[in-house]
């Protein structure tokens, strides 16, 4: 699949501000089957600065300085991404509970992607008996970690609720797991604290999934802004697996990352630090629209 991919940030301010610095991750990244054709981005009013560097998880970092006085700020990032990922392994691939665990906590490489950096608490994502005790049913009886992530997923989508602004940004993931509601960034936070709590390194993954469903296929939830779910590794031969718990599904063709981290402190695709005073408000759209074949030539 090709998309086309739009993602604008909107901010206005009550009281002008003097300047500002934003760290932006909002370049989709090359790899995994994943391979960003084309991007731009557009800042208005116009930074006076605007650097490039990689973070040590591998993610394109823009950090951009804007020191003109401004009401309001306007980001827009634009991608061209083709997405052609293998088909996802099937039921009972995979090492099983006991055999992840010790290989994980036998690892020696700190290489960006290694398992020993996504084991243990991280900022957002705390480990509690109360969310390590919800693992019990998906892990019981013998399946594999593979299977029983897929499992721990579903139980997600199927026990909490899909409700915007029932959360914020840095609400603990304990909260979200109390209230059984949320929104995609909650319930990564809380898939992923399941899998450490076990022993499992998850890892963070933020992006996008498409906006159109294909015919006959109800629209995903987490559409129409940016997206979050999970990369569990099952081991040295299969690796890293992406499963999406807002959908219950493997992340495949219909997902487009752009940043991997512990956890969503890792990857916010937009953080700045504001000279000013007084309230602000944020609008955020995204579309992400496949090409046709006539449109991509």
């Amino acid at each position: 699949m090709i998309y086309d991919i739009s993602h604008v940030t909107r901010y206005s301010y009550e009281d002008r501000v003097a300047s500002t610095t934003l760290v932006l991750r909002v370049t989709p990244r090359d790899g995994s089957g994943q391979h960003c054709v084309d991007h731009a981005l557009s800042i208005s009013p116009q930074p006076q600065s605007v650097a490039t560097e990689r973070d040590f998880f591998g993610n394109t970092v823009k950090i951009a300085v804007v020191e003109t006085g401004l009401l309001d700020l306007n980001i827009e990032a634009r991608a061209r991404v083709e997405v052609s990922r293998p088909a996802a392994p099937p039921p009972r691939s995979g090492p099983m509970l006991l055999e992840i665990v010790a290989s994980a906590s036998q690892q020696t490489s700190l290489a960006p992607d290694s398992p020993a950096h996504f084991i243990f608490p991280s900022p957002q994502v705390r480990l509690t008996p109360e969310i390590a005790a919800f693992a019990a049913q998906s892990f019981d009886g013998g399946r594999s970690v593979l299977d029983g992530s897929r499992d721990l997923a579903a139980r997600i989508r199927k026990d909490f609720k899909y409700e915007p602004k029932s959360t914020a940004v840095n609400t603990p993931v304990e909260q979200a797991f109390a209230q059984r509601r949320g929104v995609c960034q909650d319930f990564a936070h809380i898939m992923i604290s399941v899998l450490r709590s076990l022993g499992v390194p998850a890892a963070y993954v933020s992006g996008y999934i498409r906006t159109i469903p294909p015919p006959g296929r109800p629209r995903l939830a987490g559409a129409d802004a940016t997206h979050a779910w999970v990369s569990v590794w099952c081991g040295e031969q299969i690796g890293w697996i992406g499963i999406d718990p807002t959908n219950a599904v493997d992340a495949g063709n219909d997902h487009v990352t752009l940043a991997i981290g512990r956890d969503f402190s890792d990857v916010s695709p937009i953080y700045g630090v504001f000279l000013g005073s007084g309230a602000q408000a944020l609008e955020v759209g995204v579309d992400v629209v496949p090409v046709t074949a006539s449109a991509s030539n």
